[in-house]
């Protein structure tokens, strides 16, 4: 997790984690004296945005959403984007964060460069935070916190999953992508990031993965987290291959004063604070 420093006088119980995407935005309040989430809202965009388009429509929810213009004591920042890649500790260095990404990543010479502490399993997320936004947030709440959505991700199931001895096969399902997070006796196996246009796409990923690890879909325990419903067609189609599929549970405690949309949506956001 990165942190931007700079002065603010009045605190609050508010803080707010925003979730940054080039199809959309997403808030969500927590209200840490009552422990409510007072709002969780998302902004899809039509078309994949530029990083400034993406600010323009920010500043623009800043200025139109009444529950955006409060106080806030704490801002977290969730950057999700393919720009992204896990390294071993052992094998990291901060002189050569470009190298980790250009490999799987197409990056520019300008693009500044990140990496959050993944402790939990003794490793680095390296990313490409978009820093216009992070000016901007910085301008306008002074101190605040960033991260990627993997880093988060991939901590929280490590967590879920540290006493469990099978193979888990998590699939955080989103509008556009989906992330895969593999993990074995607790470890982890594997994280990756896919863009699907149809269920065919979504299903030949997954399935692909399992392939290439050697999974057999007959046995392999699969858990959805993230926008999909037991009745949608990702699951129908999925359910024709893949035996064992259960639905992941956010493990917070929190009140909300409008329900998410599932026990399982809204599962990195949410568990950001």
């Amino acid at each position: 997790m990165e942190i931007a420093n700079k002065t603010q006088n009045k605190q609050t119980n508010l803080e707010l984690s925003i979730q940054i995407s080039l199809n959309g935005l997403s808030f969500c309040i927590l209200n840490k004296e009552t422990n409510t989430i007072s709002y969780l809202k998302h902004f899809e965009t039509d078309k994949k945005l530029s990083p400034f388009d993406a600010l323009d429509f920010l500043k623009h929810l800043f200025n139109t959403e009444k529950e955006l213009q409060e106080i806030f004591d704490k801002v977290h920042v969730i950057y999700i984007n393919e720009l992204a890649t896990i390294v071993p500790k052992a094998l990291f260095n901060e002189d050569y964060l470009a190298d980790y990404l250009k490999f799987n990543s197409k990056i520019l010479k300008s693009d500044f460069i990140a990496y959050d502490n993944l402790d939990i399993n003794d490793s680095v997320s390296v990313y490409v935070p978009y820093v216009n936004v992070n000016n901007y947030i910085y301008e306008t709440f002074g101190s605040f916190t960033y991260s990627h959505f993997s880093t988060i991700l991939v901590d929280k199931v490590l967590q879920l999953e540290k006493h469990a001895e099978a193979v888990m096969f998590y699939v955080n399902v989103n509008k556009d992508h989906f992330e895969i997070v593999i993990t074995n006796q607790g470890k982890l196996k594997l994280y990756n990031t896919f863009d699907y246009s149809s269920k065919e796409d979504f299903l030949y990923y997954i399935l692909f993965t399992m392939e290439q690890l050697k999974l057999n879909p007959e046995k392999i325990n699969v858990v959805l987290l993230g926008d999909i419903e037991k009745e949608s067609d990702l699951y129908t189609i999925l359910y024709k291959y893949i035996r064992h599929i259960s639905f992941g549970k956010r493990t917070d405690t929190y009140t909300y004063l409008n329900k998410p949309k599932s026990d399982y949506s809204d599962f990195v956001l949410i568990q950001s604070f």
